[in-house]
Parts: C-alpha cells; sequence; structure tokens
C-alpha cells in the first residue's frame, strides 16, 4: 500500500510532477495492501508463460511447412493434444507449488525491504538490477542443472522435463514438482545482491532448457 493518497500528497513529497508511469501506478495500487501487489507476481508469470510461446505453437500447429525450416528437429511434430497436456500440466504444477511459494516469499521481500511504492526505478536503474539478477541466476541455475543430469536426479525428477524430446515453448515448465522448487528458490536468490547493487527487485527468471 502507497503512503500516498492523492497525486498532489505523492508530488508534494517527491518535490516533483509524476511521470504517466508513476501516475498510473498511484492510481492502481494506493490503496492495495502489498501483499496482494505481491501476488501480481503469479498473475503475470501465467500471463507471460501462455501468451509467450502461442504464437509459434500456432504456427506449427496451423502451418507446420512454414514452420519447418527454423525447427532445430523439422521432422519432428507435437499434435493438438501434445500441446494441451504439456500446458495443462504445467499450469496445474505450476499453480499447486508457486502460489503457496508466492505466500513464503512475501516475507522475504519485507526482509529485503523491497519497495513496491514511488518513485519509480529509473530505466538505468533497473537495466543494472537486472543484469545482476540474470548474472546470479543463471549461474544458480547452471549449477542445478548439473545436479540434475546426475543419474539419481535425472531418473527420479528431470526425466520428466525431458519427455518432450523436440523443442517447444510450453515444455519449459513441464517439469517435476521438485525441479521447479530448485529452480523457484533460485529465482528469488539473486533478490538480495541486486538490491544491494541498485534497488530492491524480484522476479522469476528463465530456466535451462
Amino acid at each position: 500500500m502507497l503512503s500516498y493518497a492523492t497525486t498532489a500528497e505523492a508530488e508534494a513529497a517527491l518535490g516533483r510532477a509524476l511521470t504517466w508511469a508513476e501516475a498510473a501506478w498511484l492510481r492502481y495500487s494506493a490503496s492495495m495492501p502489498d501483499s496482494y501487489l505481491h501476488l501480481h507476481g503469479a498473475a503475470i508469470t501465467l500471463a507471460v508463460y501462455t501468451l509467450a510461446p502461442l504464437p509459434l505453437a500456432l504456427l506449427d500447429l496451423r502451418a507446420p511447412e512454414a514452420a519447418s525450416p527454423y525447427k532445430l528437429q523439422p521432422r519432428a511434430k507435437h499434435s493438438p493434444v501434445a500441446f494441451l497436456r504439456c500446458y495443462v500440466y504445467s499450469v496445474r504444477v505450476s499453480l499447486l507449488l508457486l502460489l503457496p511459494y508466492m505466500l513464503v516469499s512475501y516475507a522475504d521481500t519485507k526482509i529485503m525491504e523491497m519497495r513496491r511504492g514511488l518513485p519509480l526505478p529509473s530505466t538505468g536503474e533497473v537495466a543494472a538490477q537486472l543484469a545482476v539478477y540474470f548474472l546470479i541466476e543463471d549461474y544458480i541455475n547452471y549449477w542445478i542443472h548439473r545436479l540434475l543430469h546426475t543419474r539419481w536426479c535425472y531418473d527420479k525428477i528431470h526425466s520428466v522435463h525431458h519427455e518432450f524430446i523436440a523443442p517447444m515453448g510450453y515444455a519449459v515448465w513441464y517439469d517435476h514438482w521438485a525441479e521447479k522448487l530448485l529452480l523457484s528458490a533460485a529465482s528469488l536468490s539473486p533478490a538480495q545482491p541486486s538490491r544491494r547493487a541498485m534497488s530492491p527487485l524480484s522476479g522469476y527468471g528463465s530456466r535451462p532448457a
């Protein structure tokens, strides 16, 4: 919840006029508890996962000949049932884990003093945070991925992710629940160093194939 109820209060506290983005954020979140704002991460993550692979998935289903020259395995084709099975399984497991994870990680954001108020970070600030975040998160994900390819971890956990041998966008979330927990922890871990580098940042990162 923001400390300012009106644009005039915010501008008086900041000593300047709000940018259009800050004014929009104030209108949206002025009376919204921080816990609700934190849960937006789950909705944003699900929306990106749903929409980002959709154009290529539709191209692969509706015009496979057009998609073939750009595929690593042009002869491999996924049926509509396979796409749907992959998406439904991934969303179901993710929601079962992501929502409780978001509730637990909310306490961490308070400890790390991640801000959700005004002023909004500058473009340079966001770029610096993302650079620190992705360097740390990718480094941790690399070693988690190496661990998951050891014999026991692969047989018991990581083999689920490799059920879809041919690459497809929705398979990025198709994994065992234990693997998803490990990767979620890797996504949260860079938040404190990136906050120290510039200012608070939280998010969910990418994962290796």
